[in-house]
């Protein structure tokens, strides 16, 4: 299929078993409206959570298949972890033919200099979130996780997602959004004049100043059964 010049950004999908719609538009997208670009960006999350490489329990399978046959007709797939996601790893990417992307991945953008971000790495007023971020990405905890049983993993991770929501529940909007400091800095710190990132579930487009030249912050949206995609070619947004 000939390809158009244009990426695409996705973000935020959390795909379970439990969201059966956003599944199947999902699958949908990868199989009609994908194939048509050049690359597919996936800034993470695209699951609600990822036990480890192993876990083919629904709807992981049709998942990795559909990525697989998106990625052999000829579209580029890239792939960031998210705060759901972050212990995919080696044998997914195989399976599926996506490429890693850093947490901090600077692409050129058709001329512009494009940094991609899951986002939370913004949200730094969120102590605690940090602190557990630190720990669950050294090699001692992701070892001591994906050594224990499926069944255990599996159960383990729906305690988290309700330990998760009862924390968010009790945070302020504020410090679960970005810190427009750290923002600063990190577009500085990377020379990037454009920044692109979900996790917050915020759409919108940010313009402001960065050392007295215009700059933007496009936060990508959640996912439900509509689906949500930001398209970008050499000419525009749409």
């Amino acid at each position: 299929m000939p390809k158009r010049k244009e990426s695409l950004f996705i973000s935020d999908l959390h795909l379970s078993a439990g969201r059966r719609a956003t599944v199947r538009r999902f699958l949908q997208f990868l199989r009609h409206r994908a194939p048509q670009a050049e690359r597919l960006y996936i800034l993470g999350d695209l699951f609600d959570a990822w036990v480890g490489d192993d876990d083919n329990t629904p709807p992981n399978r049709a998942v990795k298949r559909a990525l697989r046959a998106l990625s052999d007709s000829g579209t580029e797939i890239y792939y960031q972890h998210g705060n759901r996601d972050f212990l995919i790893g080696e044998r997914f990417l195989r399976e599926t033919g996506c490429r890693p992307l850093p947490d901090h991945a600077v692409i050129d953008l058709y001329g512009t200099p494009t940094l991609l971000m899951h986002g939370d790495l913004l949200c730094s007023d969120d102590l605690p979130y940090l602190a557990f971020r630190a720990l669950s990405r050294t090699a001692e905890w992701r070892d001591n996780i994906l050594g224990k049983p499926l069944l255990l993993r599996l159960l383990g991770a729906r305690w988290y997602r309700l330990r998760s929501y009862w924390h968010k529940s009790k945070k302020s909007g504020e410090i679960m959004d970005v810190n427009q400091d750290t923002v600063r800095e990190t577009m500085q710190r990377h020379g990037a004049t454009r920044l692109i990132h979900g996790h917050t579930h915020r759409p919108a487009v940010h313009d402001f100043q960065l050392d007295g030249a215009p700059v933007q912050r496009f936060v990508l949206a959640e996912w439900d059964d509509q689906g949500s995609v930001s398209c970008w070619t050499p000419e525009a947004i749409a």
